[in-house]
């Protein structure tokens, strides 16, 4: 369940809670509009704290660079690859 399907919970739990006034044999509408809230809320806490683990970047690192030839180059013109 996302973000938005916690969102939906909550707002229909209130909706259930305070604006309705509906009377239904053996179901306590009340009571499960707060129960619908509790879960989109508990939802909404495991979604955030999912979502800041997974945001977390590790800084880039530069390459090491190891030069094998170390300074002894030759650079006549022909062994650098220019010229014939």
């Amino acid at each position: 369940m996302g973000l938005g399907g916690c969102i939906i919970l909550i707002a229909v739990g209130a909706i259930l809670t305070f604006a309705t006034d509906w009377n239904m044999e053996g179901v306590n509408l009340d009571l499960v509009g707060i129960i619908l809230m509790i879960v989109g809320l508990i939802g909404v806490t495991t979604f955030s704290s999912i979502a800041r683990r997974r945001r977390v970047v590790m800084p880039p690192t530069a390459p090491t660079v190891i030069d094998e030839e170390g300074h002894h180059r030759r650079h006549d013109g022909y062994s650098d690859g220019y010229g014939a």
